[in-house]
């Protein structure tokens, strides 16, 4: 997993991450722009060619930086909740929401953001994002699966994660609770086709039908 935000890795963090915040909230207004990354490094004094030195692939980089260290900050946020002790869709719905309430820069730039990762040229990009979110929910709520189960799980998720993610966008109530009661349901929904899809991997039907083959059944 990347670790695009402590010192000790990247000496400019601290400066990357003030540009890199300002930038979202510019993109609010403007959208994720070079517009925005010009009037984020005026908002923090930073030099002019700073922002093109700390974020050559533009605004589009500022985004990947900022999906990936909330990424890091929801794995950290687990770990320092303790989350290990919880059932296994409780440390979902808390990785997901960690997630969401990592982003910065408002429910408009989210939304902005959201748009310019659906453009063709950067669609590649939006997926490469999205599965190393849900991959770090998943490693944040301990799945150490290696079959393939991680990749279920993490498809799986990708439409939990996202359809919340929306749901979020347009929610006004007080404290988001709507969105977190929309996930509590989102999970409880697969919870619920995960045991129907074990009963019937696990059903045979009547003695001697699976046996008898289809041929023998239609004579």
């Amino acid at each position: 997993m990347d670790i695009p935000d402590r010192s000790d890795f990247d000496p400019d963090a601290s400066l990357r991450g003030q540009l890199a915040e300002a930038v979202a909230h510019e993109a609010a207004f403007g959208g994720w722009s070079d517009t925005a990354m010009r009037a984020a490094a005026r908002q923090i004094g930073a030099p002019e060619g700073e922002a093109e030195r700390l974020f050559p692939g533009g605004p589009v980089a500022v985004l990947a930086w900022l999906s990936e260290r909330a990424d890091l900050r929801t794995v950290e946020a687990m770990e320092a909740a303790g989350a290990s002790g919880l059932k296994i869709r409780e440390r979902i719905k808390m990785a997901v929401r960690a997630r969401i309430e990592q982003t910065v820069g408002g429910r408009e730039s989210v939304r902005r953001g959201l748009a310019t990762l659906a453009l063709p040229s950067n669609a590649a990009l939006g997926l490469k994002l999205l599965y190393r979110t849900v991959d770090a929910i998943w490693y944040a709520a301990g799945d150490t699966s290696t079959d393939f189960n991680f990749y279920t799980k993490r498809a799986t998720l990708a439409g939990v994660y996202s359809s919340t993610l929306f749901y979020w966008l347009n929610d006004r109530s007080e404290g988001s609770e709507a969105t977190w009661g929309f996930l509590d349901r989102r999970i409880e929904n697969v919870m619920r086709f995960e045991k129907w899809k074990a009963g019937l991997g696990s059903w045979r039907g009547p003695k001697g039908w699976a046996a008898r083959g289809p041929s023998s059944r239609h004579r």
